[in-house]
């Protein structure tokens, strides 16, 4: 492969917003290691994106098992010189009362939404460090920019992703290397589907979330890289980012009105304890 080319590194890359952002990605002529821990989906991508051009490759990969991230990456960057941009996507979903929440729930969602990314973002960001150049992109939610009852554990893992991420923006200027926060809202993915319910029946959750306007996985890339053109140190489509920050901070009555209204909602779909 041509040294120069761009390289890039999706984590989730096989579903979903991953599987938008390498079509995306291959569309601007960057090469993409689409690493998942779905197999047979990741080698489908590969082929449907290697038809016409050798743009991809499939890697499995356990974003929760560092040493794995870590040779993942270093294996890229030795064969190819160089690698453009990373995305920390894989990420799972959990709806639950806090109250029904165990330590073994907290670890395996802390596990792949919060320790995925870092595992990433600390081997990638020292890489291009070295190289001076790369930009990492870290997929959270709007879920991580306010309240999110009901799915508190959730919400948890990605404000801290967005605190890691706002953060290292800054602090990685001085070396070249852009960071960015990717904070989608309702995005018509299979992450619903895939969700964990505790005490909760998920077929009415689904329902509620199929009652918003969902946008496409591929409006969605097309907006992520333009932000990451823009090196934006968060990337949300403007209208909700605008109607939470209102909602947030400049009409806080409102805004608890709105938070109650979401749990009193969501408990419907509670399952009653005998």
């Amino acid at each position: 492969m041509e040294k120069r080319r761009k390289v890039a590194v999706v984590t989730g890359g096989a579903s979903g917003i991953g599987r938008a952002i390498c079509n995306e990605l291959v569309q601007q002529h960057v090469f993409v290691i689409i690493s998942d821990i779905n197999e047979q989906a990741g080698k489908s991508l590969e082929v449907q994106l290697n038809k016409e051009i050798l743009c991809a490759r499939y890697v499995y990969l356990d974003v929760t098992e560092y040493h794995s991230v870590e040779r993942l990456l270093i294996n890229t960057f030795e064969e190819f010189g160089r690698i453009d941009y990373l995305f920390n996507n894989a990420g799972i979903a959990m709806y639950s009362e806090l109250f029904d929440l165990t330590i073994e729930n907290w670890k395996e969602i802390m596990d792949v939404n919060l320790w995925g990314v870092i595992n990433g973002t600390q081997v990638g960001y020292k890489i291009m460090k070295n190289q001076g150049f790369g930009h990492i992109v870290n997929t959270a939610s709007a879920a991580g920019l306010g309240p999110s009852p009901i799915s508190t554990a959730y919400s948890t893992t990605k404000h801290a992703v967005v605190g890691l991420t706002t953060s290292l923006h800054y602090e990685a200027e001085e070396f070249g290397v852009k960071v960015s926060a990717l904070c989608p809202t309702f995005v018509d993915t299979p992450i619903f589907e895939g969700s964990k319910a505790i005490n909760m029946n998920k077929s009415d959750i689904i329902k509620q979330f199929e009652k918003q306007k969902m946008m496409s996985p591929e409006k969605l890339a097309k907006i992520t890289l333009k932000g990451i053109h823009r090196n934006l140190p968060i990337i949300c489509h403007m209208p909700m980012r605008r109607t939470m920050d209102i909602f947030f901070t400049l009409f806080p009555a409102a805004h608890k009105e709105l938070m109650r209204l979401v749990c009193k909602v969501s408990r419907r779909a509670r399952i009653l304890e005998n």
